[in-house]
């Protein structure tokens, strides 16, 4: 990921970080995500994360358990600026946050305020802060991305796909595509961009066979 002049560097990462809970919801470093806020307790987080540097943390409660009360997390997290900002007339707040860095829970401090916190362990993704270019087989994902496509009723323009930058295509595939959210949690432990790409492309494959042999029963 190429930084931007405003990205913050390991020395402004913040040692209490506001946190979304949100099934099925991926953000990854270089991405952007727009959120639609409405909830009181979310509408609170954003203030929060308005006057502390606007940085906000995604997490997946576990699997199955909902986004309801308060589901134990998942342990990693990516944490996004936020870089667009509207207020709606009925009372929402429509932002979009930039993808910045991972994250570890490393603890969750008492509830203070109508949203949760996190004491978060930035240490083994600090990597993210710089360039991370993936190598991977571009032919074999668009060739897997066409059934995977079709399927979906999806209409792609895969001449963009085939040359689009290689981090950029990842990371909004990954995003974007719609798999579990044990699937998009395996997506943002990846260790690199490298084994994220690769690992997109074997979801996408499965997702294919899988269609195939249902087609035949």
């Amino acid at each position: 990921m190429t930084r931007g002049p405003f990205e913050p560097a390991a020395a402004d990462l913040p040692r209490r970080l506001p946190v979304f809970p949100l099934t099925g919801v991926l953000l990854l470093p270089g991405g952007r995500l727009p959120l639609n806020i409405f909830e009181p307790r979310y509408l609170a987080m954003t203030h929060y994360a308005l006057a502390q540097g606007r940085m906000l943390g995604m997490i997946q409660p576990l699997d199955g358990l909902g986004d309801a009360d308060d589901p134990p997390l998942y342990r990693t997290g990516c944490m996004g600026r936020i870089v667009e900002f509207r207020e709606s007339d009925d009372g929402r707040y429509l932002i979009t946050l930039a993808g910045c860095i991972r994250f570890d829970v490393s603890a969750e401090p008492q509830r203070e305020d109508l949203f949760r916190t996190v004491v978060p362990d930035w240490s083994r993704y600090e990597r993210d802060l710089g360039d991370d270019e993936p190598e991977f087989e571009r032919e074999r994902l668009v060739e897997a991305l066409k059934p995977y496509f079709r399927r979906r009723g999806v209409q792609a323009d895969f001449a963009s796909i085939a040359s689009a930058p290689a981090e950029k295509l990842v990371t909004s595939l990954a995003m974007i595509c719609p798999f579990t959210a044990s699937e998009k949690q395996a997506l943002l432990e990846a260790k690199d961009a490298t084994h994220r790409a690769k690992l997109l492309i074997a979801l996408i494959e499965m997702s294919a066979l899988a269609n195939e042999d249902g087609a035949r029963h």
